[in-house]
């Protein structure tokens, strides 16, 4: 399963599943797992997708690129 951290509050993570948000345990997270991180779920655990964090990232900055784009 894969999703996206979209925040954090409290003791909870809120990521997006496909297309519907969910309130996740933060302690079933790995500590490098930031806001807007890509994340697989494995072994239980949520952990970040490294490669995948960077394509969405750039993909994003693609987007803004072109709407503000004089």
């Amino acid at each position: 399963m894969k999703g996206i951290v979209d925040r954090f509050e409290g003791e909870y993570a809120v990521i997006e599943v496909d297309g519907k948000t969910r309130d996740v345990k933060r302690n079933l997270f790995a500590d490098s797992v930031r806001v807007s991180d890509v994340v697989i779920l494995k072994n239980g655990k949520w952990e970040r997708d490294s490669d995948e964090t960077l394509k969405r990232k750039k993909e994003v900055k693609k987007l803004m690129d072109s709407v503000w784009e004089d």
